[in-house]
């Protein structure tokens, strides 16, 4: 492990929690989650090398099962997201949406087509489909998570946009009901330090 206490091996992938709450839904909010905080100091990032960017593409349909990030483009997507985290952290702390994050998610909109182009085949005759040229990937992710983001934070599904309620957790969920854990792990730990403080009477973490 680097001494910044990011963990970048494949075996240590297991130890990334399931999908908060509506990140299946929502691949913005997926996105925002690729960042994980985890128990002892240590840190897990989903997109800390070009490979591990790719992969997170790839395995989400937003890439073509050939495609190989450089590390350049995987900074554009750690960029992405740290954008659409400072607007659901706006959004959830009512808070005014940072001019810089709005931008960089209007800019990644701006950049792919609004619709599928028609096209002919000998064989196929008319289909409509959008094209991914290997130096486009990127921006057909980057805007397809940026179109999303605009959609979370703008419909319905914003008034429960909700933080992980069990530090030292940093992600981001649709809250249901009560629950504002991401995951059981994190409940399972919000509801033991709860325990242990009206045991001791020490504050909780």
């Amino acid at each position: 492990m680097k001494a910044s206490g990011t963990v970048r091996t494949v075996e240590l992938l297991d130890l990334a929690p399931p999908p908060a709450p509506g990140a299946v839904e929502h691949p913005a909010l997926d996105l925002a989650d690729s960042a994980v905080a985890l128990p002892g100091g240590q840190r897990l990032d989903l997109l800390g090398t070009p490979e591990d960017a790719t992969r997170w593409l790839v395995e989400r349909g937003l890439a073509p099962d050939d495609a190989a990030l450089q590390e350049v483009c995987a900074g554009r997507l750690r960029a992405l997201r740290g954008h659409v985290r400072a607007l659901i952290a706006a959004r959830i702390d009512g808070h005014p949406a940072s001019t810089e994050a709005l931008d960089a998610v209007n800019e990644a909109l701006s950049r792919v087509p609004t619709a599928a182009l028609l096209r002919w085949d000998s064989s196929t005759g008319f289909t409509r489909r959008s094209t991914h040229p290997t130096d486009q990937i990127v921006d057909h992710a980057l805007g397809t998570l940026a179109a999303d983001a605009a959609d979370l934070l703008s419909g319905p599904d914003a008034a429960r946009l909700a933080a992980c309620d069990s530090p030292p957790c940093i992600r981001y969920l649709l809250r249901s009901g009560r629950r504002q854990w991401c995951s059981v792990r994190c409940g399972d730990r919000a509801r033991a330090a709860r325990a242990y403080a009206r045991r001791t009477g020490a504050p909780r973490a």
